[in-house]
């Protein structure tokens, strides 16, 4: 099936199965459960994680934040699927969400179809030039294309964007 026939249904079946009380777009709810959210994941608790994310879209349907963490709830517990789809529906409503992107292209990467994955990373580093994550992720996909030049590149710039981590994965790989 099509990635947008699903994620449409997706979306559907996200406000058919909550109770219509719950639906809407109380913000303060919504931050509410998606700092709960926060503090599950933190504590290891990515089921309790999962559903607090689950509450926060459903008081508030904007908090695109609140889907791209989903999504990455949904990857850690193997639905793979669903966890694109979230980033889909983002990406959907709110085109200029650069953590979308990056949150997509990280689950390309994953699943090594990394001409995806570059395609998002350019797309985060349009909306946001200076984007250290995209950038580190961009290295990883070029890395796995076998352009270690590429890669390379990508990660010096990341650090010159004052990312301490690119540092040691310039290491690492041996680049200049």
């Amino acid at each position: 099936m099509d990635i947008r026939k699903l994620l449409l249904l997706n979306s559907l079946a996200c406000l058919l199965v909550l109770p219509i009380s719950l639906q809407g777009q109380d913000r303060k709810k919504s931050d509410a459960a998606f700092n709960k959210g926060l503090q599950f994941f933190g504590q290891g608790k990515v089921k309790e994680a999962l559903k607090s994310f689950d509450l926060s879209i459903a008081a508030d349907t904007t908090n695109y934040d609140a889907w791209i963490k989903r999504g990455f709830m949904k990857a850690m517990t193997g639905d793979f699927e669903g966890e694109m789809l979230d980033y889909e529906h983002v990406i959907q409503f709110a085109p200029g969400h650069t953590n979308a992107y990056i949150s997509r292209g990280g689950a390309y990467n994953r699943l090594k179809e990394f001409e995806k994955g570059i395609e998002d990373f350019n797309k985060a580093i349009q909306l946001d030039p200076e984007n250290q994550e995209a950038f580190n992720n961009r290295g990883f996909a070029k890395k796995g294309l076998g352009d270690m030049e590429g890669a390379c590149e990508d990660w010096n710039r990341s650090r010159q964007l004052g990312n301490a981590e690119a540092k040691i994965i310039l290491k690492n790989n041996h680049c200049k």
